[in-house]
């Protein structure tokens, strides 16, 4: 009974210590996050813990697959911008997101917003300015 204890509290230290030494990466989903979640729906409709779990991991793992695809596309534009530039596919999409503005999940720009690198005959010209009230005017 102590040696089943002292086990069970050296193997629960090390997978501590081990997840706690992971580098953490904002992706979402995953099968244990989505797979998790399913368990508990599927245990609280009806006893189905089982079935809920696997259709949780199922589209975790979709969401997380689709996301690694937006990001690689974003990168691919992000080197045709930059020639030669270093990183990985996640640094290359996180710099192509903050040069655009666009949203992780979208490769367009939101709207109401203009990317910073324009060029070429397809830019949007810019808005004009509106001249300042004069002195002794209020501007509403």
């Amino acid at each position: 009974m102590i040696l089943h204890r002292v086990t069970t509290l050296g193997l629960a230290g090390f997978m501590a210590v081990t997840v706690g030494a992971t580098v953490v990466q904002a992706e979402p989903g995953g099968c244990l996050k989505y797979g998790a979640a399913g368990a508990v729906g599927g245990h609280l409709a009806n006893h189905h813990a089982v079935l809920g779990a696997t259709a949780g991991c199922i589209t975790g793992m979709y969401r997380r697959h689709e996301y690694r695809k937006e990001a690689k596309q974003k990168a691919k534009l992000y080197d045709q911008e930059h020639p030669g530039a270093k990183g990985t596919y996640e640094q290359k999409a996180t710099a192509y997101d903050v040069e655009h503005s666009t949203t992780p999940g979208s490769t367009t720009p939101q709207p109401g917003q203009q990317s910073v690198q324009q060029s070429g005959p397809q830019a949007v010209p810019a808005q004009p300015q509106q001249a300042a009230p004069a002195q002794g005017e209020e501007h509403l």
